[in-house]
């Protein structure tokens, strides 16, 4: 069982900076995957950035490039930061891990990309 918790949410000025953390708790050795996704009004989930427990990291075109997704594996958090958010960047984020081939979810973040 994994337990996630996501931090970090609320309002981000347009060009600002995007810090998000994702605690992970319970009983588990190694986390297959741990990634973070998004969804934004009306649309689908999306995955945002993705990390496997080689250190493989996956990106999507849409936050390439200003985007960084790392893993403390001490701590067993996951964190994600997005350079220069733009309104389309304003979604829940949610907190995921695959593990034993079972996908755990947080309960999700709020950001709103404002000024």
């Amino acid at each position: 069982q994994v337990q996630l918790a996501e931090s970090g949410g609320g309002l981000v000025q347009p060009g600002g900076s995007l810090r998000l953390s994702c605690a992970a708790s319970g009983r588990f050795d190694s986390i297959n995957t741990m990634g973070w996704y998004r969804q934004g009004p009306g649309t689908q989930r999306e995955l945002v950035a993705v990390i496997g427990e080689h250190g493989s990291i996956y990106y999507a075109d849409s936050v390439k490039g200003r985007c960084t997704i790392s893993w403390d594996n001490a701590k067993n958090t996951l964190d994600l930061r997005l350079n220069s958010p733009q309104r389309e960047d304003s979604a829940v984020y949610y907190c995921n891990a695959v593990y034993r081939g079972d996908n755990y979810w947080g309960q999700g973040t709020q950001v709103t990309v404002s000024s």
